[in-house]
């Protein structure tokens, strides 16, 4: 099941990301796609907040995981260092675990990926305007995207 939306500020970005986070459930895999600037951590900021998690959200880039504790864990996974690397770095319990997973650059974490997901690919238009496209592969995940309004 696909679904297209069109935001057109950093404060809309952030909007749907709490929506989203509100929908969010335990063992929840997200995957976030799109270029450097496409509002990927932007969408995290307002997931979080949907969690009722308090605090500054930012990238996990230089660590690769930022850990926050709200309704649900929050694992937010940046994996764009993880490029070319073929080391088990033991995220799987992160990831099937109890919390959400949010995974900035999937196709660098790929093994670690379960069949069901959500997948969200972002695409920049113009200066605050984005395109995403959801995929919900899953039973959970089709009912969530439909809920998602």
């Amino acid at each position: 099941m696909e679904k297209r939306m069109v935001v057109y500020s950093a404060q809309q970005t952030r909007e749907l990301g709490k929506r989203l986070g509100e929908l969010c459930f335990e063992n929840c895999v997200i995957t976030l796609s799109g270029d450097l600037g496409a509002g990927k951590t932007t969408l995290t900021q307002g997931l979080a907040q949907g969690l009722g998690i308090q605090g500054t959200i930012s990238s996990p880039t230089f660590t690769i995981l930022k850990i926050y504790q709200g309704r649900l864990p929050l694992y937010h996974f940046d994996a764009y260092r993880l490029e070319g690397s073929d080391e088990d770095l033991g995220f799987e319990e992160m990831i099937d675990g109890d919390g959400v997973a949010v995974i900035e650059w999937p196709e660098f974490m790929s093994r670690e990926i379960p069949e069901e997901v959500l997948r969200i690919t972002m695409r920049r238009v113009e200066e605050d305007q984005r395109e995403l496209l959801f995929t919900a592969v899953g039973k959970s995940y089709e009912t969530m995207l439909e809920e998602l309004k």
